[in-house]
């Protein structure tokens, strides 16, 4: 079967009629093969691990007919249609190798896009951006549900996307979406959709700061009520500009200043609308006070602002926007206060795993001893260190790109001093809270926003900061 004909698939097709290639056997691979499976295609998971995780995986997919090949070779089998996974780079061999076969790509959301019922399917509002989509995609499910919406986030937050459509009964949906889940995206058309911001990240995924951008645009494409940018990075805006949405989709900008017409902004204590709204030349609609924002810093707010917008192309009321943010929970491990020892204040903000996100956490505290490193991912920390260098006490480093960060610290704050912690033991956290507290003076903030990702030392970002809030909590009870 061509590609031709797999590029019409939809959920109603006769899916028993081809063979699908789901390369990765992760949250999204697992469902991709689950919901193929279930319609009848013949399925093969590949993945180059093979460890218990994906044995166990492999053992469910066995009984429900897939085959399973675990420490994968990388060459691509007979197959009609490639599903690929987020953690692929556009240029792993098995892309490549569909490429030259002419064989369709499709990833997780262009999966899910066409998976949805072709009757009464839950449209999807989308977020994307370097930093707080996780945040804002939260803020907005609190907010439709305040509307009294059946709505879920979903996608690249954790919960599948795909297995979310594949029993949709729901009103609406919020959608996650990271950089990676991007290029093999062919006919998504969200309901709305909000790029945050964009900053050096997945440099080693797409190979360049360009083609990270070129991910990113995609999520406006074929946009149908409102495609939503930050005024107050122009990217976003320039991203709108350029994009293919649908006719009469309007551009609508979020801003911490205050709010031209068609963008939602800040006066005084309140955020407010003048994009959807009736005279939106004269009035604003008050949506909610600064502090329903929570935890309050500029960012947070800027990402309130996002949702806001979101839910307001919906149709969700003033009120509903103002009683989400106040029933919003934040995800773990970002900005969370874990305790405060000897007057000094413990912040856990492991999910800072890129230059952007730190620089904004380190803007919302000083004196900060900063804890930084792990796996860089290309990025350099040269301007980060510009811009706050003069509010740290001490760096405490640790994790396999911890020497980039050193030579960037010894560049552009050589007064500030750093202790390096040679160990990659996941239990070295505690050498590393240790080290934080003697730089620390009373008042200060001690700060874990380690601008790199965790892999290196860690599962995962939530395993470093529960490490971390292990060793801050030890200090607490020796007082």
């Amino acid at each position: 079967m061509g590609a031709f004909v797999i590029h019409s698939f939809n959920r109603d097709s006769d899916w028993s009629s081809v063979h699908v290639t789901v390369a990765g056997i992760g949250i999204a691979g697992f469902a991709a093969a689950d919901a193929i499976a279930q319609l009848g295609g013949r399925v093969t998971v590949v993945d180059a691990g093979d460890g218990e995780k994906q044995r166990e995986k492999a053992d469910i997919l066995d009984v429900i007919g897939v085959e399973v090949i675990l420490g994968h070779d990388g060459v691509l089998p007979k197959t009609d249609l490639l599903v690929v996974s987020p953690g692929l780079r556009p240029s792993d061999p098995l892309i490549v190798q569909a490429a030259e076969r002419n064989i369709a790509v499709w990833g997780e959301l262009e999966l899910a896009w066409r998976l949805r019922a072709t009757q009464g399917a839950a449209p999807w509002l989308v977020v994307t951006g370097t930093n707080g989509k996780t945040t804002t995609t939260l803020m907005l499910e609190s907010m439709l549900k305040a509307a009294g919406l059946r709505t879920v986030a979903a996608g690249n937050i954790g919960n599948s996307l795909i297995g979310v459509v594949m029993h949709d009964e729901l009103d609406v949906i919020a959608v996650e979406v990271g950089a990676p889940q991007l290029p093999f995206v062919e006919s998504m058309s969200p309901f709305a959709s909000v790029c945050l911001n964009i900053a050096d990240d997945h440099i080693d995924h797409f190979g360049s700061f360009d083609a990270y951008v070129a991910a990113k645009a995609k999520i406006y494409e074929r946009t149908q009520v409102a495609a939503i940018f930050n005024v107050d990075e122009p990217t976003t805006m320039r991203l709108v500009e350029q994009a293919d949405v649908v006719d009469g989709c309007r551009a609508i900008g979020f801003t911490l200043g205050v709010p031209d017409v068609s963008m939602l902004g800040v006066v005084e204590e309140f955020l407010v609308d003048r994009a959807f709204v009736d005279d939106r030349r004269n009035a604003a609609q008050e949506l909610a006070n600064v502090h329903d924002v929570h935890p309050l810093a500029p960012h947070n707010v800027a990402n309130a602002l996002a949702a806001a917008a979101l839910a307001r192309a919906y149709g969700v009321s003033a009120t509903a926007i103002q009683q989400g943010l106040q029933d919003f929970e934040p995800a773990g491990h970002r900005i969370a206060h874990v305790a405060t020892v000897d007057e000094v204040t413990y912040i856990d903000d492991s999910k800072a795993t890129n230059t952007h996100a730190a620089l904004t956490s380190l803007r919302a505290y000083r004196p900060v001893v900063w804890i930084a490193g792990g796996m860089a991912k290309g990025q350099d920390f040269d301007e980060l260190i510009l811009q706050a260098g003069e509010h740290l006490r001490g760096v405490v480093l640790l994790g396999v790109d911890r020497d980039v960060i050193a030579r960037g610290l010894a560049q552009h704050a050589p007064q500030v001093p750093v202790s390096v912690i040679e160990s990659t033991d996941p239990e070295a956290m505690v050498e590393v809270v240790a080290a934080a507290r003697a730089f620390a003076q009373a008042g200060d903030t001690v700060l874990l926003a380690p601008g790199c990702a965790s892999w290196d030392m860690f599962r995962d970002y939530s395993q470093r900061g529960d490490l971390f809030a292990q060793a801050v909590q030890a200090l607490a009870q020796d007082q």
